[in-house]
């Protein structure tokens, strides 16, 4: 063999550099999954929180009525059982102190608007009663709650 041929491996561009491999450590983070993430849950608790509003759970009846824009501040919500108990969100409150505690709650607020919740089995008479109660204590804002999907009232034919 001739003088001027190299040997393999005996320097060169083939050369492993010292301290620097396949297993040298990633100097960049990769954000990419944590970003699907982040948004995986955003969705989530956007689909999540209008369905957490209140844990009462209720029969509400059926109505096409469209959804009311919900606000940044969280409305009372008087809830009324089937079995005719009274909540004021997640509380049970005893019907004759419902008026004085949503004064108390209102005097901190900033909003009078109150939700109703109705069970579909409690009378109309019930309903209009509590109404009655929350207009006279002054709260005018009352917003009836119902589930959406319900039968159309359509228009006689003829008229």
């Amino acid at each position: 063999m001739g003088a001027g041929v190299a040997k393999r491996g005996s320097g060169g561009s083939r050369r492993r550099r010292s301290g620097r491999g396949r297993h040298a450590a990633m100097s960049e983070i990769n954000v990419t999954p944590m970003v699907d993430v982040m948004l995986v849950l955003l969705v989530i608790f956007m689909v999540a929180a209008p369905m957490m509003t209140v844990g009462v759970p209720l029969e509400l009846p059926k109505t096409a009525a469209k959804a009311v824009p919900t606000e940044q501040e969280t409305p009372l919500t008087i809830s009324l059982q089937a079995d005719g108990k009274v909540s004021l969100m997640n509380s049970e409150v005893p019907q004759d102190q419902l008026i004085d505690r949503l004064k108390a709650i209102s005097a901190e607020r900033n909003s009078n608007k109150v939700f109703l919740r109705a069970d579909g089995k409690i009378s109309y008479s019930q309903v209009v009663q509590v109404m009655g109660a929350l207009n006279g204590a002054g709260f005018s804002n009352i917003t009836l709650v119902t589930d959406t999907g319900g039968p159309q009232l359509t228009a006689p034919a003829g008229n």
